[in-house]
């Protein structure tokens, strides 16, 4: 078996990470095997262009289970029986790195599997939401395990470079106590924001605005999913969550106790976490200003304003938008480097656009 990933490469899991690798693979020119047990998603992720079926007798060079959380131990074993007598390399794309690591530790075959997680998603599931362009530019981990092979390091590590993504090379554990920080109880709080919600006066919710959208975004993502992800990460996520409740006591007693100085040592310390946060590329987060244009919410206005941008040399480096409940008019928020913003407040007035200063 080759160092260099040559393919087949076979897809156990076609859903939205598992079809949106097929089809990176397939962008590379790589023959890419899929199997499921969904019929449905399987003609789905076919038919988008990411594979044909497994038959008996394909020979992957590359196994990549791609299955719900619950199921991740069981499918990577099966995947190293099957391929046993081969040298086939087997990874996952799990969000749990340690737990599935030691369903399979005694696993004839073992050093052949290397756990991996592409950090990228979406609200979205299921094949037809898929893209090949999914992993462009996100960090994917790479957890090797002290059996692990330098082939199967390698194999991985290409993957996920082929994919578009920047591979990070972590242990299992730093990885679960990495993603329980990043991305679990930040899911947590979301979620905990979000239903609040749920059953809130309507006049209430008529103010909702920008910043509760971002809080709550994903929140949206599937309950099951999630809570299968969470529960695979108890040990990790329990001991942050536990922090957590410490300082929301702090909280409580500050606002009940109307200490000031208390609450504003928890936001000094959320603006200065937002600030560790990286920036583009991986570097240093640099500093940005939001620039606000009023936006006619009619056909081409959003493509002229960028195009204005364009035209103007401001880098737009995020967009967000928030609609006016009473007007047909978007207030549309540019986030540029903080020494543009006026050069691009400036030229934006001088071609008729309305700011807000």
């Amino acid at each position: 078996m080759p160092d260099a990933l040559v393919g087949p490469v076979e897809i156990v899991g076609t859903g939205l990470v598992g079809t949106s690798i097929a089809l990176a693979c397939r962008r590379a020119g790589l023959e890419v095997l899929l199997s499921d047990p969904s019929a449905e998603h399987l003609r789905t992720a076919s038919g988008l262009g990411a594979g044909r079926s497994r038959v008996p007798g394909d020979r992957p060079q590359l196994v990549v289970v791609a299955v719900p959380p619950a199921h991740l131990g069981a499918c990577i074993a099966d995947a190293l029986a099957t391929t046993g007598g081969t040298e086939a390399v087997v990874t996952d794309v799990g969000s749990i790195k340690s737990s599935p690591l030691a369903a399979v530790a005694g696993h004839p075959g073992v050093e052949r599997y290397v756990g991996s997680h592409p950090m990228a998603g979406s609200e979205r599931s299921g094949p037809l939401a898929a893209s090949a362009a999914l992993f462009d530019g996100r960090p994917w981990a790479v957890t090797p395990h002290p059996a692990s092979s330098e082939t199967a390091i390698s194999l991985v590590t290409e993957l996920a470079g082929l994919c578009g993504a920047v591979p990070v090379r972590l242990t299992p554990q730093e990885h679960d106590r990495a993603v329980a920080r990043t991305s679990h109880v930040p899911h947590l709080m979301a979620a905990l924001a979000a239903g609040r919600l749920a059953e809130a006066p309507g006049h209430h919710l008529a103010l909702s605005g920008q910043g509760v959208r971002d809080v709550t975004r994903v929140a949206a993502g599937d309950p099951t999913l999630y809570g299968q992800i969470v529960a695979g990460n108890a040990e990790a996520v329990g001991s942050l969550l536990a922090e957590v409740r410490e300082q929301l006591d702090e909280v409580i007693g500050a606002v009940r106790s109307g200490d000031r100085d208390g609450l504003e040592r928890v936001l000094r310390l959320g603006v200065r976490g937002t600030r560790m946060i990286p920036g583009k590329h991986g570097g240093p987060a640099a500093p940005t200003r939001p620039v606000f244009v009023s936006v006619p919410d009619h056909a081409g206005e959003l493509a002229r304003l960028f195009a204005d941008a364009g035209d103007i040399g401001v880098n737009v480096e995020d967009v967000r938008i928030d609609h006016d409940p009473g007007r047909p008019v978007g207030l549309v928020e540019l986030l540029v480097a903080e020494e543009r913003a006026e050069h691009l407040l400036d030229s934006l007035e001088s071609r008729g656009w309305v700011t807000h200063r």
